[in-house]
C-alpha cells in the first residue's frame, strides 16, 4: 500500500475506490515488478480502477474451453468463435472484442445498449463502410502511447497517434449532421470520446505533430531526420550548413582535377576518414612527388587507389560533422519536447484510442450479422430461452467453405420456470447426429447475445443468464491425477454447487466413463438435481435412454432427439431436432461407419441381439457367450473345373448338338469332382 501511495502521490488510496486488501497487495506486487523490469525507467500507469465482477457471466475455464471461444481445444485460434466472427480492422478492437467474448455482460441494460449500437450500423451500411474506411488508416495508438510513455517509443510511434487520433475527428465529423437523438447512447459516447474540439490541448498536439514531422519517419529517434523543414529555424539552419558543404566540396572536386590534371580524382566519405581525395596508383605519384606535394597530405594507400586530404578539406569535413551532431542533439531535443506533451495528454489519448476500438467493434458486429444473417436478440430479465432456427457460427461456417450441405437449423425452448417452456431437456440420438453441436450452439447464444452481438437464428428471446456452464468431452488431467471419469465428476460437482435460477447448463453424457449401472445412476441423479435443487434452464444429452422415463414423469420436463434414418444397410443423419426420444443409438451403425472390421460388427450385432432378448437376464446370456466367438471371415474359394469350362464358353457359337454334348461334359466333371471330395 505505501509503494502506490508513494507511485500516485495520494496519501491515501480511498480515494480511488474502495479496495480490499487482496486487491491492494496484488496492484502492489504488479507495481513492485514493473519497476523492476524497467530498469530504472519510470513506471507508466494510470491510478487504479475496481471493475466489479458481479456485472458480467461467470464462465469457469471448462466451459471456456469446451465452447472454444477465443481459442480451440488444441490451442489454435482458427475454428474458434471469436476467429469466426471478428470482422474488425484495428488491433484495439480486436482485443476489446475477444474481452468481450470471454466476459458477457450481464445487466440488461447495458447489453441492450450494445445491441442497439450494433442495429444502428446495421442499418446504416454506407456510414459504415465510411467509418471501416477511416478504421484502415488508423493505427494501436494504446500501445504506442505505452512505448512512449516506457521511454520505448520513436517518431513513427509519435505520428501514429497524431494520425489515428485525427482519424477519429474524421469519423467524429460523420455524424456532424446526425440528430444526436437518433443515435444510440453508447454511439454518442464514443464520438465525445473522439471529438477534438472538446480537447483544444490534444488537438494542439496533434496539429503540432502534423506540422513538425515528416512522413514515413524513422523507427528510431537516434537516426534523425524526422522533423520537417520549416517547424525549427534553427534546425533549418544546420542542415542548410550541411547541405551547402556538399555542394562545396562537390566545387573542391572540380578545382582539385583541374589543379592536378587528373580527371579521375574523387571527393569520398567514410566513417574513419572523414572525407578524404582518392587518385589511382598510376596519379598517385604526382601528388606524392609533383609539384603539389605540399597541397596534399598523404593518408592511406590500397591497392585500388591512394588518399589524401588537405587543410581545406579538413576544416570542411569538421564542420559538417559538427553540423550532422548538432542537427541530431536539436532533432532529439524536439522529440523529447513531444514525448513530454504526449504524456500529459495520456489520459485524453487513451479514451480516444478506447473510443477507436468501441466503433470499430459496433461497425464489425454490423458487418458479421449481415454475412451470417444474424438477427438481434431480445434480451431481457426472464429466464426463458426461445429459438428459432437457431445455428452453431462455426460448424456453417466450415460448412460453407467446404461446399457441403447448409447447416441444418434448429429450434431450442426452455423456461426456468416451467411455464412456457420445459426447464430440462433431455436430448437423445445416435452418436454423429449432432447433439454436441446442438448444446454448443444453443450455449454460444448466450455469449453472443450478452456480448452484445446478434445471433444466428431467425428469431431469438434470451433471458440474460448470470453464469454459462458446460460439460461436453471427456479427457484426463494427469498434472493433478485426475483420469477422465474423475474430471468429468468434479466438472459436473461445480456445475450442480454453483448453479442458480438464472444459469444455463449443457451437460453431454455425464456418467460414461464407469459401469453401465453406477453411470447411469449418476446421469439420473444429476438430472433430478438440476430439475429440482437447481432449477435452472438445461440441456442433457445421453446415451441411457432409461432417462426417458424419467424425464416422462417430470411436469417441467421433455424428450427431444436428432433425428436418423437406416438406408439401405446405411446410417442416413438428418441433424434435424424433434419432439421425443429416440428409438435407439445406432451404436453398431456408427461404427461400422468408422471402418470396424466386419467380424466384430457381426460380432456386436450377436451380442446386441441376445442383450436386448431378455434385458434381465443379460448378464447370464453374456457369460454364455463365448469370448469373440465371431463367425470366422469368408474365405474365398478356387474356381472348379466346372467355373472354368463354363467361363470359356462361347455361347453365341453354341449350337443345339455342341449345347448337349457339353451338358454330358459337364455333368461327368461334376461327378469326378463329388467322388474326389468324398
Amino acid at each position: 500500500e505505501r509503494q502506490l501511495k508513494t507511485h500516485f502521490g495520494a496519501a491515501t488510496l480511498e480515494g480511488f475506490g474502495d479496495f480490499s486488501a487482496p486487491e491492494i497487495s496484488a496492484a502492489g506486487a504488479m507495481l513492485d515488478y514493473l519497476e523492476l523490469t524497467q530498469a530504472g525507467h519510470p513506471v507508466a500507469l494510470s491510478p487504479p480502477r475496481q471493475r466489479a465482477s458481479s456485472g458480467f457471466m461467470s464462465i469457469d475455464p471448462a466451459t471456456r474451453q469446451s465452447l472454444e471461444i477465443e481459442r480451440t481445444q488444441t490451442g489454435s485460434r482458427k475454428g474458434s468463435l471469436l476467429s469466426v466472427i471478428d470482422r474488425t480492422l484495428t488491433g484495439p478492437g480486436a482485443r476489446l472484442l475477444a474481452e468481450r467474448l470471454n466476459r458477457p455482460l450481464v445487466d440488461v441494460r447495458s447489453i441492450q445498449n450494445r445491441l442497439d449500437a450494433v442495429d444502428y450500423f446495421t442499418n446504416q451500411r454506407e456510414r459504415r463502410e465510411h467509418i471501416r474506411e477511416r478504421l484502415k488508416q488508423s493505427g494501436d495508438a494504446a500501445r504506442a502511447y505505452s512505448r512512449i510513455a516506457l521511454g520505448r517509443g520513436g517518431p513513427r510511434d509519435v505520428t501514429l497517434i497524431a494520425g489515428t487520433l485525427l482519424q477519429g475527428e474524421r469519423i467524429n465529423s460523420v455524424f456532424a449532421k446526425a440528430e444526436p437523438e437518433g443515435l444510440p447512447e453508447n454511439l454518442t459516447d464514443v464520438l465525445d470520446r473522439l471529438s477534438l474540439a472538446a480537447k483544444p490541448k490534444l488537438a494542439a498536439v496533434v496539429r503540432d505533430i502534423q506540422n513538425a514531422f515528416r512522413q514515413d519517419p524513422p523507427l528510431m529517434a537516434r537516426d534523425g531526420g524526422f522533423i520537417a523543414t520549416g517547424w525549427a529555424p534553427e534546425l533549418d539552419a544546420i542542415l542548410q550548413l550541411r547541405d551547402d558543404s556538399r555542394k562545396i566540396i562537390a566545387g573542391l572536386q572540380a578545382d582539385y582535377a583541374q589543379q592536378t590534371g587528373v580527371a579521375s580524382l574523387k571527393i569520398k566519405h567514410n566513417n574513419v576518414l572523414g572525407y578524404f581525395i582518392e587518385v589511382t596508383p598510376k596519379h598517385g605519384d604526382a601528388l606524392l612527388t609533383g609539384p603539389h606535394k605540399d597541397g596534399f597530405i598523404h593518408r592511406q594507400t590500397l591497392v585500388s587507389g591512394i588518399r589524401f586530404t588537405t587543410t581545406e578539406l579538413a576544416d570542411l569535413d569538421a564542420k559538417i560533422s559538427s553540423a550532422a551532431d548538432k542537427a541530431l542533439a536539436l532533432e532529439l531535443s524536439i522529440f523529447d519536447g513531444f514525448v513530454e506533451r504526449i504524456v500529459k495528454e495520456g489520459h485524453d489519448i487513451r479514451a480516444c484510442a478506447a473510443g477507436l476500438a468501441e466503433i470499430d467493434i459496433m461497425c464489425a458486429g454490423a458487418e458479421w450479422a449481415e454475412d451470417a444473417q444474424a438477427v438481434r436478440p431480445r434480451v431481457d430479465d426472464s429466464t426463458r430461452f426461445e429459438i428459432e432456427g437457431g445455428r452453431h457460427p462455426v460448424v456453417e461456417t466450415a460448412l460453407q467453405k467446404d461446399g457441403a450441405q447448409p447447416f441444418t437449423a434448429n429450434d431450442c425452448a426452455l423456461d426456468a420456470t416451467g411455464k412456457s417452456a420445459n426447464r430440462l431437456t433431455l436430448i437423445t440420438g445416435p452418436n454423429m447426429a449432432g447433439k454436441s453441436t446442438y448444446l454448443r450452439q444453443n450455449a454460444l447464444m448466450f455469449i453472443l447475445a450478452q456480448a452484445g452481438y446478434f445471433v444466428p437464428a431467425r428469431k431469438a428471446h434470451i433471458g440474460a443468464a448470470d453464469a454459462l456452464f458446460s460439460r461436453v468431452g471427456a479427457s484426463d488431467d494427469l498434472s493433478k491425477g485426475r483420469s477422465t471419469f474423475m474430471t468429468e465428476m468434479v466438472e459436473t460437482a461445480a456445475i450442480l454447487n454453483r448453479a442458480t435460477a438464472r444459469t444455463f447448463v449443457i451437460l453431454d453424457e455425464i456418467g460414461r466413463g464407469t459401469s453401465t449401472f453406477d453411470g447411469l445412476s449418476i446421469a439420473w441423479a444429476s438430472a433430478e438435481h438440476l430439475y429440482e435443487i437447481n432449477r435452472c434452464r438445461a440441456l442433457f444429452a445421453t446415451h441411457y435412454h432409461e432417462l426417458t422415463t424419467l424425464i416422462e414423469n417430470l411436469d417441467a420436463a421433455g424428450n427431444a432427439c436428432l433425428r436418423a434414418k437406416e438406408w439401405e444397410g446405411n446410417l442416413v443423419f438428418l441433424h434435424d431436432v424433434t419432439p421425443g426420444a429416440a428409438d435407439k443409438s445406432y451404436g453398431i451403425q456408427v461404427a461400422k461407419l468408422a471402418g470396424l472390421p466386419d467380424a466384430a460388427i457381426v460380432r456386436a450385432k450377436d451380442v446386441l441381439t441376445r442383450l436386448e432378448s431378455d434385458a434381465d437376464t443379460a448378464e447370464d446370456k453374456l457369460g454364455g457367450l463365448p469370448l469373440f466367438s465371431a463367425p470366422p471371415a469368408q474365405m474365398t474359394s478356387r474356381p472348379s473345373a466346372i467355373d472354368k469350362a463354363i467361363a470359356d464358353l462361347d455361347v453365341d457359337d453354341l449350337s443345339p448338338r455342341s449345347a448337349l454334348d457339353l451338358l454330358y461334359e459337364l455333368k461327368s466333371l461334376s461327378r469326378r469332382l463329388e467322388g474326389k471330395n468324398s
